[in-house]
């Protein structure tokens, strides 16, 4: 049996991209969404987050972009001089290994979000990482601790097995550049979930058996979908999206990635439309479903749980 969660990251971002996931969501095949708890625009996807009952709901653990969670003076080694997040992930990745960052305010930072996710009534149903920070060396086992610690069962390992050839899509971009940059950035964080992947399993944590959409970053479109639907093999697979709305807000958070959201939201759309055609063979299911929980974001029972528990 073929099981895919859809997940698009970056719930929390703008009132854009939490338009266009929830209509992703409603109206196209999204499954699962990933909540940035330091996103400017939070408090609405919290909010439309609840009102989505079916929507599975995980923590997009973000230490690259925005205001920390926590106050900047608390973790003096994740922010520049404004107390700001601004470190690449290669960025982190060089004083992870030179041992300029401090591991104890990256859990205190990781943390908080999760902490602040739950306080707003959102039970997470995963683990994953904006720019794929989740799994970097010392980042991990963070990650895999507070999972436990709060009792979140699953986690993305984004292992992404590569076709033969690179295909190069049609759109607004130099194919040249562009897609060969991604592809390499994709060989690389597979690199690292290889290896993530292995501690995941030592952890009892659970995680889909196949991941798509890391070289399609940017990139996602019907065309790239139905290649992904024609390759999909048995068990569970996870396709990542990024659907959203282009607003001079999106534009202001630095992401190379603007019009291309609204791409992913038609695309989205469709792939709904082709699932009747396949629905034999693959079945949509979200990170709920994969954990075998049943998340109800609708009260806060459960939420005074998850913070006992911890």
């Amino acid at each position: 049996m073929k099981q895919l969660i859809v997940n698009a990251d970056d719930l929390g971002l703008t009132k854009g991209v939490n338009r266009g996931i929830l209509d992703a969501h409603h109206y196209g095949c999204v499954t699962s969404a990933s909540l940035m708890a330091n996103g400017e625009a939070f408090e609405e996807g919290v909010a439309m987050a609840r009102r989505a009952t079916r929507l599975s709901v995980g923590v997009h653990l973000n230490l690259t972009h925005g205001v920390p969670v926590s106050p900047p003076s608390a973790v003096p080694s994740l922010v520049d001089g404004r107390g700001r997040l601004r470190l690449t992930p290669g960025q982190l990745l060089c004083r992870l290994i030179t041992r300029r960052i401090n591991l104890c305010d990256i859990e205190l930072e990781l943390r908080e979000q999760i902490v602040k996710v739950i306080r707003a009534g959102i039970i997470p149903t995963h683990l994953d990482g904006h720019k794929h920070v989740h799994i970097l060396p010392g980042v991990s086992e963070i990650v895999i601790r507070l999972a436990q610690e709060f009792g979140i069962p699953s986690v993305r390992c984004p292992l992404e097995e590569f076709p033969m050839a690179v295909r190069l899509p049609r759109g607004p971009w130099d194919p040249q550049t562009s897609v060969l940059k991604q592809h390499l950035v994709g060989r690389a964080v597979s690199w690292f979930a290889r290896r993530f992947r292995v501690s995941l399993s030592q952890a009892e944590l659970i995680w889909p058996a196949h991941f798509f959409g890391l070289t399609e970053t940017g990139f996602l479109d019907t065309k790239t979908l139905e290649d992904i639907l024609e390759r999909l093999p048995e068990g569970v697979s996870e396709l990542m999206c990024h659907p959203g709305y282009t607003t001079s807000r999106l534009k202001r958070t630095g992401t190379r990635l603007l019009a291309q959201r609204e791409v992913e939201v038609e695309a989205l759309m469709w792939l709904l439309t082709r699932m009747p055609v396949v629905e034999e063979e693959i079945q949509l299911i979200s990170y709920g479903d994969l954990g075998g929980k049943v998340f109800d974001q609708g009260g806060a029972s459960r939420e005074s749980e998850v913070l006992k528990e911890a």
